[in-house]
């Protein structure tokens, strides 16, 4: 259980957004990709439902992004009513590239190329801990749902699929 410095193992443009904001937490680097929130999970050792899903929306040809926990998928059509959108869908590869600066599997919470709106599920705050992408897809870091969430800016709703 390594820890490496954010200079060392984050994306430059994500360790930039960590200086900015005083952040000075351990960014882990795999060798293997954790892509998958599955695969982040297994390498940290901790359950799925503390990994942070960053994922990247189209909402009437706005990006959005809408952070999740690793157990859970979005419901859209709670996103498209919580933003009052007629229609949204996942956003492609180029999207979020251009939207985020990252590549999809690396996306984190925050230090985005563009200030996009963001939607936090609520569920993320049943954990002390969660783990997000640190800008590339072998490398998470740990953080307190409510700071991550407020770094974020991100607005506290329900979103996610619910059991039938």
């Amino acid at each position: 259980m390594a820890n490496t410095t954010p200079d060392t193992a984050a994306h430059p443009r994500f360790a930039d957004a960590l200086r900015e904001l005083g952040l000075d937490v351990g960014v882990r680097r795999f060798p293997d990709a954790t892509r998958t929130a599955a695969e982040a999970a297994a390498a940290i050792g901790c359950e799925l439902s503390q990994i942070v899903k960053s994922l990247v929306f189209e909402a009437d040809g706005q990006p959005v992004v809408v952070l999740l926990d690793g157990a859970s998928r979005v419901d859209v059509e709670l996103v498209r009513q919580e933003l009052g959108a007629e229609r949204v869908r996942r956003a492609n590869a180029a999207l979020v590239r251009e939207t985020t600066g990252y590549a999809i599997g690396g996306v984190p919470p925050f230090g985005h190329r563009t200030r996009t709106r963001v939607l936090a599920d609520r569920r993320l705050l049943d954990h002390a801990t969660v783990w997000a992408a640190a800008g590339t897809p072998h490398t998470v870091f740990p953080l307190d749902p409510p700071t991550l969430i407020a770094h974020a800016e991100g607005t506290l709703v329900d979103v996610r699929e619910r059991p039938a």
